[in-house]
């Protein structure tokens, strides 16, 4: 099937454009101060996957990093459609009536978009609480619109295994299980923490940590599959 094919290319660079994207606004922040005209923005020295020392949006937001953050960003959330358009269209060919492919669709596309949305207001200043409340809340439906994509893809394809056999390697679609199952885990055990005043770093490493799991789904998607003839 061309769509597997399809499904290996795209979901390496779902991978790759927001590692890079994100990574190099952390280098360029802390590391190459004098391209910042506002000296306010800089960050010292920090790997904040483990010391939490700065948010990602921190590092994204000011001149010039946004430049790279956000159209990476609208890049990533085309090629999210067309990751879970390409996925529906697998999962009808095995299975032409999967019972949750409307639910991937629903949660997968709406990802992409709310992903979009976040992007366009990063940087956006406005001192109106509610305001802040907004960009929260796109934030997190975000991340979890795309953990259930996510946890109904891998459901779906254990579902269909027998069929699909073939064409996958199994052993990543067991990796692709236990990692959504850690996200899922890791979530509902720190919604308590984050939700509280304060443990700054830790929010910020949990947030980099998590966006990385987040979108190394897509890496193990690109070994899962086998390339079509």
């Amino acid at each position: 099937m061309e769509d597997i094919n399809r499904i290996k290319s795209i979901s390496l660079w779902v991978f790759i454009v927001p590692f890079v994207a994100v990574n190099a606004c952390l280098i360029l922040i802390t590391q190459f101060h004098s391209l910042f005209p506002n000296q306010e923005d800089v960050i010292l020295n920090t790997i904040p996957y483990f010391d939490g020392g700065t948010s990602i949006s921190r590092t994204a937001r000011v001149f010039p990093t946004y430049w790279i953050f956000k159209p990476a960003m609208f890049l990533t959330s085309y090629l999210l459609i067309k990751y879970w358009i390409w996925n529906k269209n697998i999962i009808h060919h095995f299975q032409s009536e999967a019972k949750n492919i409307k639910k991937i669709i629903f949660f997968g596309i709406g990802s992409a978009i709310l992903l979009t949305i976040h992007s366009i207001f990063l940087g956006v200043k406005f001192d109106y609480d509610l305001y802040k409340l907004f960009r929260r809340a796109v934030m997190l439906l975000f991340i979890v619109f795309e953990i259930v994509a996510q946890a109904y893809l891998v459901f779906t394809l254990y579902k269909i295994k027998d069929k699909i056999h073939n064409y996958i390697n199994f052993k990543f679609l067991i990796a692709k299980r236990i990692l959504v199952t850690l996200l899922i885990v890791a979530a509902i055990i720190s919604i308590p923490i984050i939700s509280l005043e304060g443990n700054k770093a830790f929010k910020h490493a949990l947030e980099w940590d998590y966006f990385f799991g987040v979108i190394f789904f897509y890496c193990l998607t690109f070994f899962m599959w086998k390339k079509t003839n």
